[in-house]
């Protein structure tokens, strides 16, 4: 898909051998990368007029508009069958399950003497694994996967549980790695931080509202820190503007990577919540940016990485406002945990998330799958 995160990932093989061709499966138009990459655009093609009613079916009835879109415009499979034929590729990348995975398992099923690597971002098993028309299909693409690479554990675990026993390639961080060295320029000392960070995703996962309900509620003990929030959704600028929250909001899209990471360098607090994730990236970021993180942990994902009191604080129910306002509150009422955090995430930073490390990683996964007949 085209992401931030795909987009960094091929970065790290610029300097490889490797020939590199990226298929735009959700047929959004090119993404900026590295000139050698191929990409592969444009290939939805009508095969009928569009039809009275289409738009509606698509909208109102999507299972049905699913089972007959085959009829009306060129599929994904059907792309990628081509793509394979003409290209005979060594090994199908693809990240994330349902929306970039799905849509050509039925092609590699038919080809199944192509590789298969997998990358788990997040939800995709987590969320999903309650759900039985999902889960029969989780567990079909599972079977077909030669490899997986994960961002947490916990996902390694329920893919096994769900019928993976292909290779598995290890933890990475779906952003991959980060120049901390070089990061590090952006970042002011932390008695100079005045910025509360709030993720603002409000959604099928994400429960920024809460977060907010909870900084609202403190009130006076907030008047003297800056409270942000980004990337948020439109139902919760409502709710600021709504209720006169004098925060300081950045909506969706409308703030770079390098301008977010520049912001975390000046963040003394940094929150994220949602009922369904991984490891999320921007957590990994603002740990690698010095600000304390609190964080949902959905599955015990999050503590691959927190140690609860030590370099962060984890929520365990993301819709429990008083659980949240009470973390927040723990966290200002505790300034000392604040400098021992931030020695313990740089040295877990420089281990687990440094770019050259990470990078290494990710080139010897590919070597890894050419080694294995």
């Amino acid at each position: 898909m085209p992401s931030i995160h795909v987009v960094r990932w091929i970065e790290n093989l610029k300097d490889t051998s490797h020939e590199l061709y990226w298929f735009d499966v959700l047929n959004r138009g090119k993404i900026q990368t590295i000139d050698s990459v191929c990409q592969i655009t444009d290939w939805k093609k009508r095969k009928l007029p569009n039809i009275k009613g289409e738009f509606f079916l698509k909208k109102n009835k999507p299972n049905l508009y699913k089972k007959i879109v085959p009829f009306l415009e060129t599929t994904a499979n059907e792309a990628l069958e081509k793509i394979i034929l003409e290209i005979q590729p060594d090994i199908v990348h693809s990240f994330e399950m349902q929306t970039c995975s799905f849509p050509i398992l039925k092609t590699m099923q038919k080809f199944w003497q192509i590789k298969w690597l997998y990358s788990c971002w997040g939800t995709d098993i987590y969320n999903y694994q309650n759900s039985t028309s999902h889960l029969d299909k989780i567990r079909k693409m599972l079977l077909r996967v030669d490899f997986l690479h994960t961002d947490c554990l916990r996902d390694f675990q329920l893919a096994t549980k769900f019928g993976f026993n292909g290779k598995f390639l290890g933890v990475i961080p779906g952003g991959t790695g980060y120049k901390i060295k070089e990061l590090q320029n952006w970042t002011i000392p932390i008695e100079k931080r005045k910025v509360i960070l709030i993720k603002g995703y409000q959604h099928y996962h994400g429960r920024a509202l809460n977060i907010i309900k909870a900084i609202e509620s403190l009130n006076q003990n907030i008047e003297s820190y800056d409270v942000v929030v980004f990337g948020a959704h439109k139902n919760v600028i409502n709710y600021i503007e709504s209720n006169h929250l004098n925060f300081k909001v950045y909506k969706q899209n409308s703030i770079d990577h390098s301008e977010l990471l520049k912001l975390m360098g000046e963040t003394l607090l940094y929150i994220g919540n949602s009922v369904s994730d991984g490891i999320p990236n921007t957590l990994l970021e603002a740990i690698v940016m010095g600000a304390f993180p609190i964080q949902s942990n959905p599955g015990g994902a999050s503590a691959e990485i927190i140690k609860h009191k030590l370099n962060g604080l984890l929520i365990e129910n993301p819709e429990d406002i008083n659980e949240i306002e009470g973390l927040i509150t723990y966290f200002l009422q505790n300034s000392n945990i604040n400098s021992t955090a931030r020695e313990f995430n740089l040295n877990l930073a420089m281990d687990r998330l440094d770019y050259k490390k990470n990078q290494k990683k990710i080139i010897d996964m590919y070597n890894h799958t050419q080694n294995i007949q």
